[in-house]
C-alpha cells in the first residue's frame, strides 16, 4: 500500500462507488429514456424510473448518513483523546473554537506538527483543507470508513 499523505488520502469502497452505483444511474437513465421512448408501457416505465431513483436515493443517504456520522463521532473522541494525552487536560474550551473539518484535519499531524498546527488552527483560523496541505510529516490513517 501506498504511503498516506494529501494527494491519496480519500477511500472509495469499490463495489460500491464503482459496480452499484454505476449500475442504479444506468438503469434509472434507461428508464427516463424508455419513458420518453416507449409509448406502449409510458406508465410502467415512470413507476420503473421512481422505483429506481428511490433506491438509488435511499443507498446514497443511509450509508452515508451512519458510517459519516460514526466516524465523525469517532474523530472527535480521538482528538479530546489525544489533546488529553499531549497537554494532560480537557479539550472542551479549545474543540468549542474548532469546527469539525479543522478537528478532522488535525488527525494526521503527528504529535509535533499537531501542537502548531492547533495553534494555527486557533489563532489564524486556517481551514482544515488549510491543516491538512500544512502537514509535513503525513500520520496515516488506514481505518476510516
Amino acid at each position: 500500500m501506498k504511503t498516506q499523505n494529501y494527494q491519496n488520502h480519500r477511500k472509495f469502497y469499490a463495489p460500491h462507488h464503482f459496480i452499484y452505483l454505476p449500475l442504479v444511474i444506468f438503469l434509472q437513465g434507461y428508464g427516463v429514456y424508455k419513458v420518453f421512448g416507449d409509448s406502449d408501457n409510458h406508465l410502467l416505465w415512470i413507476l420503473f424510473s421512481i422505483i429506481i431513483f428511490l433506491i438509488l436515493y435511499l443507498a446514497v443517504m443511509v450509508r452515508q448518513h451512519y458510517a459519516l456520522g460514526l466516524q465523525n463521532r469517532l474523530v472527535r473522541l480521538e482528538f479530546k483523546q489525544r489533546y488529553f494525552e499531549i497537554f494532560n487536560k480537557r479539550s472542551d474550551e479549545v474543540e468549542a473554537k474548532l469546527n469539525f473539518g479543522q478537528i478532522a484535519a488535525l488527525r494526521f499531524a503527528y504529535d509535533d506538527e499537531f501542537k502548531i498546527l492547533l495553534d494555527k488552527a486557533l489563532q489564524e483560523r486556517i481551514s482544515g483543507d488549510e491543516i491538512k496541505k500544512s502537514v509535513k510529516n503525513w500520520r496515516a490513517d488506514e481505518q476510516r470508513i
